[in-house]
């Protein structure tokens, strides 16, 4: 035992010192270099030049530390922060609740008064629907001060997408997507008939499905509705949530989806779709990218959430899909401040959106040789919501209860009404705790 206590402490010693090196600051011509911790395997590249294009232009060092997957990368974050070695631009991956715990440990700067306002800021260079995905209002729940403490990079929406071609060999019409949950159950049975799965997605990956299931209820019973179910004053056994709920028992019982689909993940949907294996799935904009290197020749389009009803508009998970943080306690704040400036000026943006091909959090932002199709994505930012910018945001728990009470719907093993029963249980013990 006293061996394996030397080991686990001469291994915690090595981590340790080998994540405290990965932190020191290099100089370049007396200046002390900014570090930036990431885990884009597939922007890296596109980094790198701008970090040299930076140098180039102001003699000022940034170096781009990628840490992938995602998951080693937030276990170095957390570490990071633990032991306050994080880096001068870092990302949280997380929810609100999670970056608030950041910012009340001091590890993000307020950049409230860096951003300015109006006309000419910094501020109005981006999407309001990007900037405000790290927004705190006054007197949030969290109880972090009001302020903007992100600077987001690209922006994502979360929308169905459609292939085209076996939309026209199942005799619908390649130019007009469901508009309708029937019309989407009807389109799926079709697209069933041809020999094709009618619905992939990767929804092994919970947060997928909670994603749609949280725009249905945007659309079936409005937000305030949603947020006052989320604040505890509207129970998820009310009759409009247990909608929501069946609108996946149809799916299920319709006989078209994936047979694996609660248990594939999101790349293997992804192949499934680009190789043409199913007609529709549910998706992020950033598959423009991952379809173009599986499926160059894939024909497809983007297209909202099917409505469950007419009342409220149909919404589309969108906001800022990559958002940098600066560690208030930088020793180089103000050059990682205006390394991020410089980096989202609209001359970066578009060489981010060309070498990338992901939708930029800049606006009027323009990339060469990039399908189309991105700007189909790019215009369902309208009506978008977004976790981080919920009034009242929802117990992980509660979260947890719902996506995988879901996913027992969608393998027949529970009923609507058990679903919603399960997750106004899991409500209560939360607001009980």
């Amino acid at each position: 035992m006293r061996k394996l206590s030397l080991c686990i402490a001469v291994l915690g010693a090595v981590v340790l010192t080998s994540f405290l090196s990965s932190c020191k600051k290099s100089e370049g011509s007396g200046h002390q270099a900014v570090v930036v911790w990431h885990w884009m395997t597939d922007r890296d590249e596109a980094f790198q030049n701008l970090a040299q294009q930076y140098k180039q232009e102001t003699g000022k060092e940034v170096q781009f530390q990628l840490y992938a997957p995602s998951d080693v990368y937030s276990q170095k974050v957390r570490v990071g922060a633990q032991t306050d070695s994080l880096p001068d631009i870092y990302g949280v991956l997380g929810d609100a609740r999670d970056l608030a715990s950041f910012i009340e440990a001091g590890h993000v700067e307020n950049l409230t008064a860096r951003l300015g306002d109006g006309p000419g800021s910094w501020k109005s260079n981006f999407y309001d629907e990007a900037l405000n995905t790290t927004y705190f209002k006054p007197a949030n729940s969290f109880q972090v001060p009001e302020g903007f403490y992100g600077i987001p990079i690209d922006v994502t929406t979360i929308p169905f997408i459609y292939n085209k071609r076996l939309f026209k060999n199942a005799g619908l019409n390649p130019e007009k997507p469901p508009q309708t949950w029937d019309e989407f159950i009807a389109a799926g049975k079709a697209l069933k008939r041809t020999g094709v799965t009618g619905f992939v997605s990767g929804w092994a990956e919970t947060w997928l499905i909670y994603s749609l299931a949280t725009d249905l209820a945007h659309n079936l019973m409005g937000e305030a509705k949603v947020m006052a179910t989320h604040a505890g004053t509207v129970p998820y056994t009310d009759p409009d949530w247990v909608a929501v709920f069946t609108a996946f028992e149809k799916l299920q019982k319709a006989g078209f989806i994936d047979p694996s689909l609660v248990t594939l993940g999101n790349k293997a949907a992804e192949q499934a779709f680009s190789q043409e294996r199913s007609g529709m799935t549910f998706n992020g904009s950033w598959a423009v990218n991952v379809y173009s290197g599986m499926n160059p020749k894939l024909d497809y389009a983007p297209f909202r959430p099917p409505q469950l009803g007419t009342k409220f508009p149909q919404t589309v998970w969108g906001g800022a899909g990559t958002v940098f943080l600066v560690n208030a306690k930088s020793q180089v704040k103000d050059d990682a401040i205006a390394f991020l400036k410089w980096m989202s000026d609209k001359k970066q943006a578009s060489y981010l959106i060309t070498a990338t091909k992901n939708l930029s959090a800049v606006k009027d932002a323009s990339g060469d040789g990039v399908a189309p199709v991105l700007k189909q994505f790019a215009d369902l930012m309208r009506n978008s919501i977004h976790p981080n910018r919920f009034a009242v945001s929802e117990d992980p728990r509660v979260q947890e209860a719902m996506t995988k009470g879901i996913q027992s719907i969608l393998i027949a093993e529970k009923t609507p009404a058990e679903v919603a029963a399960d997750v106004q249980k899991a409500k209560e013990k939360s607001k009980s705790e």
